[in-house]
């Protein structure tokens, strides 16, 4: 016997939220150029908008990951050429990470990527 549980709405809000975010997740990560990660598109679009040379752990804190999974996203970005890893002057122990001219090419080839995407994903949603 099937019963038909009534969730709170706001329980059933969050739910469509994450359905949402699973499925343009998918979408977007598969039109990336190059075997690029959504997680390294992020890397690569906070550095561009906001400049500067930023701490691992202030991008980990940033962009709501752990400091292990930063760390991981920018190794993989750095053996691509796509970031610059340099000492912190204040800090020998430290590192500044800084958006090189690669990187900043492969953003804006991420996003000429996902533009249509995002097209069909806005045509998916708005008529609901």
């Amino acid at each position: 016997m099937s019963e038909n549980i009534q969730d709170p709405p706001i329980f059933r809000f969050f739910i469509e939220i994450g359905i949402i975010e699973q499925l343009a997740r998918a979408r977007l990560e598969r039109a990336l150029p190059e075997g690029m990660k959504i997680s390294q598109f992020a890397v690569l679009n906070h550095l561009a908008r906001l400049q500067g040379k930023w701490s691992p752990a202030r991008l980990a804190n940033a962009l709501q990951v752990t400091r292990a999974a930063m760390t991981n996203t920018l190794q993989r970005l750095e053996s691509r050429n796509l970031i610059k890893v340099e000492v912190d002057p204040g800090d020998g122990r430290g590192k500044l990470i800084s958006l090189c001219e690669a990187g900043r090419n492969m953003r804006e080839k991420c996003i000429a990527s996902i533009g249509p995407s995002l097209v069909e994903l806005e045509n998916e949603f708005g008529e609901q």
